[in-house]
């Protein structure tokens, strides 16, 4: 097999980068010889997550928040790409306090992207949500096609979309969004308010507690590794980059990577994901049959089940095919394996 090929010996901003997806991109890259800049403002983020990085010479943490242009403008100096994964995530947040979403998610995002403009920065990658899919009923989702946004939230990450598609056509700054399907994986947080499912499940099965599913178990969701995550968001920034790119370490699968013309589909979007579709009862069955290995406790724990929770979209199951078809996106671990690899993980911290 040909070795995959990933961002390598440059200098690269990730912005969220003490936040779940941020950290582990941040690692990730450092791993492969680049310099990181880390931007957070720690509101959500973690020091915890990002402790093993700050003795890196090439690693350098700004504590800061996107939405001060300034901070903006003085982290992405130098940088050729930009991974922008700051934001306040979450639904539920996002109903409770929509002024805080809109003024990080939409005003931050601007800022992030005008900064990157004003100092040349090659391409922006950006996370996108499956959000932006809203009450469109049609699986799989394609990119396409969508709905009318169900939240706050939901409004903010598709307004994301209409600026970086504007920025790239009036500017002329290289933009990629990645429509996320329910990211999880090491280092997510399963404390506070809005923490993701997998992560709180995890956590109150340990502890021998039973979690609370939203509405009858039915709604499902495509459950994304983080390692998958990690792959496609270099393989967005570097489409036809050759000359930032180099052979990944073995932590990487060898999968052959082909270029295409990256000018085709600047300013588009992709759903970055699994392909395959799980419910909430079945994802409470398949944790509780892989933590039955480690914690015998758990064999009689069964779920509580609440009311809907208001904004989700009932299914989420994503079509892959414009990520592996353009991107030569192809998922390394499925959710079955990506749930082992995080319990192990769990587990552990």
């Amino acid at each position: 097999m040909m070795k995959e090929y990933l961002i390598c010996n440059t200098r690269v901003l990730v912005t969220g980068g003490a936040g779940f997806i941020g950290s582990n991109l941040c690692e990730a890259l450092l791993k492969q010889g680049n310099q990181v800049v880390c931007l957070d403002n720690f509101s959500t983020g973690k020091r915890k997550n990002i402790e093993g990085l700050i003795i890196n010479a090439n690693f350098q943490l700004i504590e800061g928040d996107i939405c001060d242009l300034f901070t903006c403008k003085e982290a992405v100096k130098n940088c050729k790409f930009v991974l922008h994964q700051a934001a306040l995530g979450s639904v539920p947040r996002s109903l409770k306090d929509p002024c805080a979403s809109i003024n990080v998610n939409i005003g931050g995002f601007t800022n992030m992207l005008w900064a990157s403009v004003q100092e040349g920065v090659l391409r922006f990658v950006y996370a996108a949500s499956s959000s932006t899919y809203g009450d469109h009923a049609a699986l799989p989702k394609q990119e396409h096609i969508i709905g009318k946004p169900l939240s706050p939230y939901a409004i903010t990450k598709y307004v994301d979309e209409l600026i970086a598609d504007n920025f790239a056509k009036s500017y002329g700054i290289e933009t990629i969004g990645l429509r996320y399907f329910n990211v999880f994986g090491r280092k997510q947080d399963p404390n506070g308010a809005y923490a993701a499912v997998i992560p709180k499940f995890v956590d109150l099965l340990i502890a021998g507690e039973s979690p609370i599913i939203n509405g009858d178990g039915s709604h499902s969701r495509d459950f994304t590794y983080i390692d998958n995550v990690i792959q496609v968001n270099q393989r967005a920034a570097t489409l036809n980059k050759e000359q930032f790119i180099g052979n990944a370490k073995e932590y990487y699968s060898e999968i052959d990577l082909e270029f295409d013309s990256a000018s085709d589909h600047i300013s588009e979007v992709f759903n970055v994901a699994h392909g395959e579709r799980t419910s909430l009862v079945e994802l409470f069955d398949l944790l509780k049959v892989s933590l039955l290995n480690h914690q015998y406790k758990i064999a009689d724990i069964q779920p509580t089940y609440g009311p809907k929770r208001a904004g989700d979209i009932p299914h989420s199951h994503a079509s892959i095919t414009k990520a592996k078809t353009i991107l030569k996106y192809q998922p390394t671990f499925n959710f079955a394996q990506g749930i082992e690899e995080t319990i192990n993980w769990y587990l552990k911290n």
